[in-house]
């Protein structure tokens, strides 16, 4: 076939963070000696690009031009990532080259990578792809994944299996995606099958009724991470835009996110040797860290103070700002991070201070030292500290079962929607003068928190988090006001690993 020259550009976008930024693919097939160049700042991944569109545009029964083909992606100061692009790109060299006709890609925005036969597959990040066309108003035309999609709601959605299908596919009309994600039927731990431990329940059932942070320390075995394996089932499903959100951010880790779709609540439990771009986010390309996949549910950190201490004092602006900032030379790339962060911790280094079972073999000053590796400004950020012992094993071979996750959420929520309804969000998220104005202190309570704040040493953090922790079980209590009885039951859940 004799070369034919022409011009095309397709729209398509590349990830930013949780963001799909538009881009467009242009392509010129003009004179010269055969050669394929793509320019525009593109990763290891869009270069590679060459090599699969050229395979897969012969598979698919075309011919690539034998001539001097210019693929530019603006625009060029923005960095652009994955394999995303390898469907736009032979898409826009069929077109210039007059296989295919323009209006398969008219009002379009073009995504998915290409096997050497053909075939279009998934990308990273596709459901952020999919919120990018549908608010430029564009059709996306991407590889099939209905449940997905079926989550934007208003977009008109092409899917395509092949370079092939999609090049046949000219009167092909847009079809409205109107479905929704159907929750699976997973079973979620139940507080039912925690025998004993009424008093960490209880504090469990306060952090999720306002959204507090918890510290269990207690010797190996003692229930830690089976209590905080049960804080996620009793909150509320995730609202809409919750779920957008998280699914996003999973969409943008190459994770699963039907479950952040169907409303279930994220837990994610990362191994202490974890990194602080494991945490909070970075590499290159920058993907999303566990503070931000456990957006919207339970970020567990069993053996809190093997982490290291960068990573641990990472955590510190995404738990006080419910995001995470990476500055980066391209720019500042945001993620979500608003998560109820569970820590578990063994109270020294051979795990059995003041446990009943076996003697605890270390100096004092060794205790000192390995709990000050969790470090002064990430306790201060957490509002509930508490000692877990074991159970008597006896009380456990009876079998004895507790209240139900059911029975305890049922409080929860209607905590939440009380605290909703007079000052518009959960205590745990209140701050300042709203915080003040929530809190509704008489004098005796005015009083004793000033007392307690002298006489404990808190910090101004500290306060505020006696404060919230205090108007979440007036909360719970059905009390409008925050009394002294609040107050001292408070101090006593962020006192009890001192």
């Amino acid at each position: 076939m004799s070369a034919r020259h022409g011009h095309a550009m397709v729209h398509t976008a590349t990830l930013v963070g949780t963001h799909a930024v538009g881009v467009e693919v242009q392509v010129d097939v003009g004179a010269g000696l055969p050669t394929f160049v793509i320019v525009g700042l593109g990763d290891t991944a869009v270069m590679e690009a060459r090599e699969r569109v050229r395979a897969a545009i012969r598979s698919a029964g075309f011919e690539f031009p034998g001539a001097r083909v210019v693929v530019n992606l603006a625009p060029s100061p923005l960095r652009k990532h994955g394999t995303g692009f390898d469907l736009p790109i032979a898409t826009g060299i069929l077109v210039a080259t007059r296989q295919i006709h323009p209006r398969v890609i008219d009002g379009a925005l073009v995504v998915g990578e290409l096997s050497l036969t053909g075939e279009v597959r998934e990308i990273t990040g596709l459901l952020a792809h999919a919120l990018a066309a549908r608010d430029s108003s564009l059709e996306l035309v991407a590889p099939l994944h209905e449940p997905l999609l079926g989550a934007v709601p208003g977009l008109s959605y092409r899917p395509v299996s092949t370079l092939g299908g999609l090049a046949r596919a000219e009167s092909v009309d847009s079809r409205r995606v109107s479905y929704s994600v159907a929750a699976a039927a997973v079973r979620q731990p139940d507080f039912s099958e925690v025998t004993g431990h009424e008093l960490a329940k209880a504090a469990l059932e306060i952090a999720a009724a306002g959204d507090h942070n918890v510290l269990m320390m207690g010797p190996p075995g003692s229930g830690k991470t089976m209590l905080a394996r049960r804080l996620a089932p009793l909150l509320p499903p995730l609202e809409p835009d919750e779920r957008l959100e998280s699914a996003i951010v999973h969409s943008v880790a190459g994770l699963d996110e039907t479950g952040p779709l169907a409303g279930v609540r994220p837990f994610r439990a990362p191994h202490h040797t974890s990194s602080v771009a494991g945490l909070v986010g970075g590499g290159s390309p920058p993907r999303p860290g566990e503070v931000s996949l456990s957006h919207g549910g339970v970020l567990f950190l069993d053996e809190l103070p093997e982490f290291g201490s960068a990573s641990l004092q990472s955590l510190r602006q995404p738990l006080e700002d419910g995001h995470v900032t990476l500055v980066r030379a391209e720019g500042r790339i945001r993620y979500p991070a608003r998560f109820a962060l569970v820590g578990a911790a063994n109270p020294c280094p051979c795990g059995h201070l003041g446990d009943s079972a076996k003697a605890c073999t270390c100096p004092a000053h060794l205790v000192k030292q390995y709990r000050s590796r969790i470090g002064g400004p990430l306790m201060d950020r957490i509002d509930i500290h508490l000692r877990v012992d074991r159970i008597d094993p006896e009380r456990i071979s009876r079998g004895e079962m507790g209240e139900s996750s059911n029975a305890v959420r049922e409080r929860v929520l209607e905590a939440r929607d009380r605290a909703t309804r007079s000052y518009g969000t959960t205590p745990g998220r209140l701050s300042g003068a709203a915080l003040v104005a929530a809190c509704k202190l008489d004098e005796p309570a005015h009083s004793l928190l000033g007392m307690l704040a002298r006489t404990h040493e808190l910090s101004g953090r500290g306060v505020t988090r006696l404060m919230r922790l205090s108007r979440t079980i007036a909360d719970l209590e059905c009390s409008q006001r925050v009394r002294d009885g609040h107050i001292l039951r408070a101090l006593s859940l962020r006192e009890q690993v001192e």
